[in-house]
């Protein structure tokens, strides 16, 4: 089975035209949700710390970081803006294969765009295209691969990455094949580095590497051709079970961006129909945390897996506690980024609530369901069963929700003109003749090297 190569060829062959309407305005969708969520992060500690740790081994200014005036080499921007994008754990998933799409291939892509312009409408094809390729490759070996401790966004994204590039970079067929090859040996990402700053790292990592695939590739650097196939490619190597088919089948005909869903609540996405319905049963009774003897949750197996820490002692932590996105929910009626500060970890009215949450698996309970039942000290019960969680393939957000939620992302980095400016280009990206301008708008009036006025 000829899957690298194949793969390879679809990605080269495809034609703009033949992307669907439909799948192209879910593009510009996840473009605009991708720059929110990178430009809402440029400042925290996290992309300053590796800023402080790489600025002075970068090459010549050639690409934006998001939200901030500093201008690296495409290579360090796609890094620094990949994990920009998931230091706040705010960005799409792709819910069938649990990757975070949007970070791995929107970040190479914008970079590129900025070094050598090229059109919205390019932009849209290229990200159609790393996205399908991702994600397929990452249903392909899930659940086995992710079982295992793999994240999938990180050893999957460097394929998309790779992908992308190579379309924007016109390679043909065999130096496609090449990049998924040299994609391949580089994929990396571990489970064990949730709820640390190695977590966001992994979006941008495998953006960086999957950019350098292609570019290697369009040197001549070879590579293994069946690198996702062959017994000690990558399918075989890093899943104990695999469906080689789920990659070839159907391309072209559907794409996986009409799966792709758009989060809400700043956390894991298993988290986020709980805190959907402890937020419906605050604001249909608002009991007062004081007056409440438990909170029982039923929930996805994922959930306490991903999602178990029962005593979080940081802001990163608490997205990967049920426990506190219940009890923050429940106070708060809110699980935006500030209720996965420190300080609200910290909180002691949340720190006594998360305490009388209790959660239990039930294999029957889907990954965008739960069940809540909140007992109150005089003994009545209040009881909330979400079908689907806002943000989900079958309850999603739209597109007007999706502008509110860049509002709020953008708050405090940008005016509101700005902002405004900045939704308008990610909105209609597959119209501008230069999509680099995504890029430049991001940077706030007086930001140091502030070169959005020169390039525009």
């Amino acid at each position: 089975m000829e899957v690298s190569r194949t793969l390879a060829r679809f990605v080269v062959q495809s034609r703009y035209e033949a992307i669907p309407e439909a799948v192209r305005h879910e593009a510009a969708r996840a473009l605009l949700n991708w720059v929110g969520c990178a430009v809402s992060a440029c400042r925290h500690e996290t992309v300053e710390r590796a800023l402080a740790a790489l600025k002075e081994f970068c090459g010549p200014p050639q690409a934006t970081v998001l939200g901030r005036g500093e201008r690296l080499d495409i290579m360090h921007a796609a890094l620094m803006n990949g994990m920009s994008s998931h230091v706040f754990d705010f960005d799409d998933t792709h819910l069938k294969t649990v990757i975070h799409p949007s970070g791995p291939v929107a970040s190479p892509l914008l970079a590129l765009a900025e070094h050598r312009p090229v059109s919205g409408a390019e932009f849209v094809h290229a990200f159609v295209l790393g996205v399908e390729v991702e994600c397929r490759i990452g249903g392909a070996v899930y659940p086995s691969h992710y079982d295992v401790g793999w994240h999938s966004t990180g050893t999957c994204g460097v394929f998309g990455a790779a992908a992308a590039a190579g379309k924007m970079l016109a390679l043909d067929e065999r130096q496609m094949t090449w990049a998924l090859g040299i994609a391949a040996t580089q994929a990396s990402g571990l489970r064990e580095m949730f709820g640390t700053m190695c977590k966001p790292y992994h979006p941008g990592n495998a953006a960086r590497n999957g950019l350098a695939a292609a570019l290697l590739a369009q040197k001549g650097f070879t590579s293994s051709e069946r690198a996702i196939e062959a017994p000690r490619g990558f399918a075989h190597v890093l899943a104990a079970e695999r469906n080689l088919d789920a990659i070839t089948k159907g391309l072209g005909e559907t794409f996986e961006l009409a799966s792709n869903s758009y989060k809400p609540f700043a956390c894991g996405v298993v988290i986020h129909p709980i805190i959907d319905g402890c937020i419906r049963l605050r604001n249909e009774h608002n009991p007062a945390a004081e007056l409440i003897e438990s909170i029982a949750l039923r929930v996805h197996p994922l959930v306490l897996e991903l999602t178990g820490k029962q005593a979080p002692q940081t802001g990163l932590e608490g997205k990967f506690s049920v426990y506190h996105s219940a009890a923050a929910a429940i106070i708060h009626g809110a699980g935006g980024e500030a209720q996965y500060s420190d300080a609200c970890v910290c909180d002691p009215r949340v720190v006594a609530l998360r305490g009388r949450v209790t959660a239990t698996v039930d294999p029957a309970v889907h990954e965008d369901e739960t069940y809540v039942t909140i007992t109150l000290k005089d003994g009545r019960k209040l009881e909330k069963h979400v079908a689907h969680a806002l943000g989900s393939v079958d309850n999603p957000m739209s597109d007007a929700d999706l502008e509110a939620k860049f509002r709020g992302l953008a708050e405090g980095i940008l005016s509101s003109t700005e902002t405004d400016r900045l939704i308008k280009l990610s909105r209609d990206v597959e119209r501008l003749k230069d999509a680099g301008e995504v890029a430049r708008a991001s940077v706030p009036a007086g930001a140091a090297g502030n070169t959005r006025a020169k390039a525009s």
